[in-house]
């Protein structure tokens, strides 16, 4: 593996700090449901890249491409929106949620 390969795996499993368990039980919800940005379906993009971070979570190794292109993806929307976080209380906040899809509870 790469050097270059590993520092995404690895700035990855930092910015999703959900487990496995926890991001598929918070897709689930009435509040995950309801925000992020729809793609032409009933599905926001946040929902379906939860979904598909749920799938890296569970890989130990034999990362490929795509897997790779989605981690950057990833670590690109936490960093980015991590960045606007909003004053006041934001334990139920859309943009708590909108994160909490993409793996990332700010909360922990």
């Amino acid at each position: 593996m790469s050097r270059d390969t590993k520092s995404v795996i690895d700035e990855f499993h930092q910015a999703v700090n959900m487990s496995s368990q926890e991001l598929e039980s918070w897709l689930e919800t009435h509040e995950s449901q309801s925000v992020g940005q729809k793609d032409g379906d009933d599905e926001s993009i946040g929902h379906k890249s939860g979904r598909r971070i749920i799938e890296l979570l569970h890989k130990q190794d034999d990362y490929h491409d795509d897997d790779l292109s989605h981690m950057k993806k990833v670590i690109s929307y936490v960093h980015r929106h991590t960045a606007q976080r909003p004053s006041g209380d934001i334990e139920n906040s859309r943009w708590r949620y909108s994160l909490k899809n993409w793996g990332h509870d700010p909360l922990k």
